[in-house]
Formats: structure tokens, C-alpha cells, sequence
């Protein structure tokens, strides 16, 4: 049961913010304080926060709807959304000054949503 919350939660925040990114890139970059100066940065945006966010929710939604899938979403929960709860305590190490609660928050939410997901990988059911 724990794994099916995991994964509709992470499922409809990632597609619902990646849509959000996808219809207006400068929203996550007003979150963190940075410019789209060209249209470079405007596709990067478009890609990163908005398709690949959007895809990664699909995959998690898929996982809480189809038993097939359910362990290896979880999976790709950990690694994916471990990865960045690790890359920015990283960052948060290199960085001179006090960021902002956005970056707090997304450390607490990608850590939490990281345990909770190897959790229900260690239970015997879905």
C-alpha cells in the first residue's frame, strides 16, 4: 500500500509539474532566481523540467496502475529522486550564502519521498 501512495504521489507531481513547466518554462526558473536569456536555456528548461518531469511522472504512474512495473518504478523513485536529494546537498556544500526554502524543500521532499520508496521495496506487498 505504501508503494502505491509513493508512486501516485510522485506520479501526479511529476506530470503535473512538468506540464506546468512545459506551458511556461519561466516557472521553475522564477522558483530558483534565474533568467532564460536565449533560447537555449528556454528549450533546456522545456526538457528538463518540463518532458522529463512530465515522462518520469507517467512512468510512476504506470507503476501504481500496473503490478508489472510497480517494483521497478519504485526503483527508478530511488535512484532518480535520491540522485537529486544528493546533488543538492552537494550543492548546498559548495555554495557560499544561505539559499533559499526552496532548495529545503526540495531536499526534505526528494529525501522523504527516497525513504518511503525503499521501504515499500522491503515489504512483500504492493
Amino acid at each position: 500500500m505504501l508503494g502505491k501512495i509513493v508512486l501516485w504521489v510522485t506520479g501526479l507531481g511529476f506530470f503535473a509539474y512538468g506540464v506546468a513547466c512545459l506551458i511556461d518554462p519561466a516557472l521553475p526558473s522564477g522558483y530558483i532566481g534565474y533568467h532564460l536569456s536565449g533560447a537555449d536555456a528556454y528549450i533546456e528548461v522545456s526538457g528538463m523540467y518540463g518532458g522529463l518531469q512530465a515522462g518520469f511522472g507517467l512512468w510512476c504512474l504506470l507503476g501504481a496502475l500496473n503490478s508489472q512495473y510497480y517494483r521497478a518504478c519504485l526503483i527508478s523513485i530511488v535512484f532518480t529522486i535520491g540522485a537529486l536529494a544528493l546533488g543538492r546537498v552537494f550543492g548546498l556544500s559548495q555554495v557560499m550564502g544561505e539559499p533559499g526554502g526552496y532548495s529545503y524543500g526540495a531536499i526534505v521532499y526528494e529525501s522523504t519521498t527516497t525513504l518511503l520508496a525503499l521501504i515499500a521495496l522491503r515489504s512483500k506487498t504492493t
